[in-house]
């Protein structure tokens, strides 16, 4: 069973990683840990300036996947334009929420929270926890579309930014 998840990831594929988004995997190495023999996917983050090792055979365990498809960044993009839904729960409760929807890796939990978080011109200030998740989750909603859709990210960020104003409008 693990052989053929192996052969799911190759060199120079882009990969999410659920805590840390888009990241590239430069080369796949062979490493001897503790008298262990592992194989290693290398995964490059360019832009946090980081790279990770990790085992292959825990890859799709530790929720490692591949892009999304162009339909569910659609679906993703849909769920931006929807109401915001913001439970009644006290912050503390829904800041956690909000961070395992970030470090999940789903987009489309990711656009959740960019979409309940999002604040336009006339309402009213973001309190600094909520603006920290909010940037997260931003940054990796448009990594990832940028990714999909060939790699701008100015271009994604625009996009994702008209919707939301197309939204508040």
């Amino acid at each position: 069973m693990t052989k053929t998840k192996k052969s799911e990831f190759r060199p120079n594929d882009y990969v999410v990683y659920p805590a840390h988004g888009v990241g590239q995997i430069v080369s796949i190495e062979s490493q001897e840990i503790a008298g262990i023999p592992l194989e290693l996917f290398v995964i490059s983050f360019e832009k946090d300036k980081m790279t990770l090792r990790v085992p292959t055979n825990k890859a799709t365990e530790i929720g490692m996947r591949s892009l999304s498809t162009p339909d569910v960044v659609s679906q993703a993009m849909k769920t931006l334009k929807g109401k915001a839904k913001v439970k009644r729960a006290m912050w503390s409760r829904r800041a956690q929420e909000y961070e395992q929807k970030i470090n999940s890796g789903d987009l489309i939990a990711i656009a959740e929270v960019v979409r309940d978080l999002h604040r336009s011109d006339d309402q009213r200030e973001q309190s600094y926890s909520e603006r920290q998740l909010y940037e997260a989750a931003l940054e990796r909603l448009t990594r990832e579309v940028a990714a999909v859709a060939g790699g701008d990210e100015v271009a994604a960020a625009k996009q994702v930014d008209e919707v939301l104003v197309s939204r508040a409008a």
